[in-house]
């Protein structure tokens, strides 16, 4: 076959698109396992790092199951529900209602007593923002907190994935003193709110600071009759 004719151009470049596209579903088939528990190995390290355990690729298994000593579901009455708390997708839970929703709870024995994580999925300026807070067993004080996101702003909103960010969440409370369920403010240097629900905006970054926001009144609203079980 001439080599400069068109018709060999044609099945040349047909056969490397078939044998470039079996390659790459090849790899991609082979691979997924080991994709699959990185996700998992990532997500107990974010669970891990809301109770302020630092814990590396290596080892994020083996302190996850000495730490966290329960996990289950509940609905926004406060009931149990069947299923595997790890396994509920966050984002397909926030698109329902709230009374539809799985709400995975998970236990974790640290500090002296047992401190709840609740996980969090919201909207950041270009795309999804997610984390976990971590609260101690009177239901309202914030023991710690993690975020991150898919595409916010580097040295803007980005700054909520930094330690510096969420630090300031420890020691908070989500309910006031009359019991009422009030949630956190992440307010600008020119707003008020009461200290201990406050938590300063990043600078810059107003879009995300809100989004994040309403991600942790949402999210942590929808627990309140967990909560008030509990306490």
């Amino acid at each position: 076959m001439d080599r400069n004719s068109n018709v060999y151009t044609f099945i040349y470049a047909s056969v490397m698109v078939i044998l470039v596209a079996a390659i790459l579903s090849f790899a991609a088939f082979n691979l997924k396992p080991y994709q699959a528990k990185n996700v998992e190995i990532e997500k107990k390290q974010n669970i891990l790092a809301s109770v302020n355990i630092a814990a590396t690729a290596a080892d994020a298994e083996q302190i996850y199951s000495e730490k966290i000593v329960n996990s289950y579901i509940v609905n926004a009455k406060g009931e149990t529900l069947e299923g595997d708390a790890f396994t509920v997708d966050l984002k397909k839970e926030r698109a329902k209602k709230v009374e539809d929703r799985q709400l995975p709870v998970f236990e974790c024995n640290i500090d002296g007593g047992i401190k709840y994580i609740l996980p969090l999925y919201g909207a950041g300026l270009w795309g999804p923002i997610w984390g976990y807070i971590s609260v101690e067993s009177d239901m309202n004080t914030i023991y710690g907190a993690t975020f991150d996101h898919q595409g916010e702003t580097p040295g803007l909103g980005a700054e909520i994935a930094t330690k510096a960010f969420q630090e300031q969440f420890k020691g908070k409370t989500i309910f006031d003193e009359d019991g009422k369920f009030y949630s956190i403010v992440v307010a600008k240097s020119n707003e008020t709110a009461p200290a201990e629900h406050k938590v300063d905006a990043i600078s810059g970054g107003t879009i995300t600071s809100k989004g994040l926001q309403t991600m942790v009144e949402d999210d942590l609203g929808a627990y309140k009759a967990f909560f008030n079980q509990k306490n």
